[in-house]
């Protein structure tokens, strides 16, 4: 009886990782396709249409580094029904037409996802601490094919099937509530350890004093940077440079984010069977100096589309490699959640000034040409805090 149990046990856990991940995305990618329908609908400018997309990031960023105190009060379950408990709130909060709630529950949003974001990784250190690769492929592909689905779906809801803007952000806290309940039964389930505070407050000391939690917080942020960057700007970039209508531009964004979910799936697969993951930072890097490359020199179908491509892998890739090492440079669960505040909060930050130094680049140079050598020369320092990052060696050893 108590195998069976166990056994139950291992697979609702999966589930619910499943589930939580499931979560980290829509709530933020289904608002790009309708946020022209918001703005005309609430009456918004452009500068205040931007914060609908730069506040979860800015709630990631400082948010990250409390998770780890949350969990260590709470235990990692409760401290993720929490934030899913106020992921559901802010998606409820923004789905109704008033100016203020939309950009309340749209912060709530950033806050709960920040949350979950952070403890993920830290739940797979505990619960599969030598299956780290393979766990983290699944939620991050998870993760990505929600995140591209929900892009899809926004508009389709809202116009397709005349249900508005609103009921197209709503529809998203149905996997959250599931979630809850998931959750729910897994916390009550979980015993906290008794050494799990003092671990944290030891490697809370540490942590920011550490070389290596930093090349692995610079990865994520210096990737986030691309990312972000990329998702924001590159069909105008495709439209300037290649003539594209805005259309087909937004279909290659589509493609390129399609193209990134088997590169998400394998590269933490293979990062989890090496004990150094340099020739996959390596790898990453040469597809994303060809990909910016391509889009900077190139001039013709073959080469545009073999750049989406190359991005595509790039993107798909680096993220949950990123993943991948907070969980494979850290010794214990705690450990984990840790690195992951710690790297979270620099990665969206930078995360959020990418797209804005980008754009400034584009409004002074009234080119793409620099903003695109500027991502080249990012593409390089992500290299080299992978480098660091991708040693055989554990934190604080």
């Amino acid at each position: 009886m108590k195998n069976q149990t166990k056994r139950a046990y291992r697979v609702i856990l999966l589930v619910g990782i499943l589930f939580a991940a499931f979560n980290l995305r829509p709530a933020i990618t289904s608002v790009g396709p309708v946020i022209g329908m918001i703005r005309s609908d609430l009456g918004l400018a452009n500068w205040s249409v931007g914060l609908i997309t730069t506040l979860p990031l800015l709630a990631f960023a400082g948010v990250s580094p409390l998770v780890p105190k949350i969990a260590r009060r709470f235990t990692n379950e409760r401290a993720l029904l929490w934030g899913l408990f106020i992921l559901i709130i802010g998606i409820g909060a923004r789905s109704f037409s008033n100016v203020i709630l939309l950009f309340i529950g749209t912060a709530l949003v950033g806050v709960g996802i920040a949350i979950c974001n952070v403890l993920l990784p830290g739940i797979i250190k505990e619960k599969y601490p030598s299956k780290v690769g393979i766990m983290t492929s699944v939620y991050s592909t998870s993760m990505g094919l929600f995140a591209a689905t929900a892009s899809g779906l926004s508009v389709p809801l809202a116009s397709g099937l005349d249900l508005g803007w609103q009921f197209a952000l709503a529809v998203w806290a149905i996997p959250a509530i599931i979630s809850v309940f998931i959750w729910f039964y897994l916390s009550r389930k979980n015993q906290a350890e008794k050494n799990v505070e003092i671990e944290y407050v030891s490697s809370s000391r540490k942590m920011w004093r550490s070389s290596l939690a930093w090349q692995v917080a610079m990865y994520m942020g210096l990737q986030s940077f691309l990312f972000y960057v990329t998702i924001s700007w590159l069909p105008e970039i495709l439209h300037t440079n290649n003539g594209l209508s805005m259309a087909t531009a937004g279909w290659m964004l589509s493609l390129l984010q399609f193209l990134g979910l088997p590169a998400s799936f394998i590269v933490p697969v293979l990062a989890g069977r090496m004990k150094s993951q340099r020739k996959i930072v390596v790898a990453l890097f040469i597809s994303s100096i060809l990909g910016f490359s391509g889009l900077l020199f190139g001039t013709s179908t073959l080469i545009l589309v073999t750049s989406i491509v190359l991005l595509g892998i790039t993107l798909g890739g680096t993220f949950p490699l990123a993943l991948t090492l907070i969980g494979l440079r850290a010794k214990t669960a705690p450990q984990a959640a840790e690195l992951s505040g710690m790297a979270q909060s620099i990665g969206y930050l930078l995360a959020a000034i990418g797209p804005v130094l980008i754009g400034y680049l584009k409004d002074m140079t009234h080119s793409w040409t620099a903003p695109l050598i500027t991502l080249i020369i990012i593409s390089v320092l992500v290299l080299l805090a992978g480098m660091g990052a991708g040693r055989d060696k554990y934190l604080f050893d």
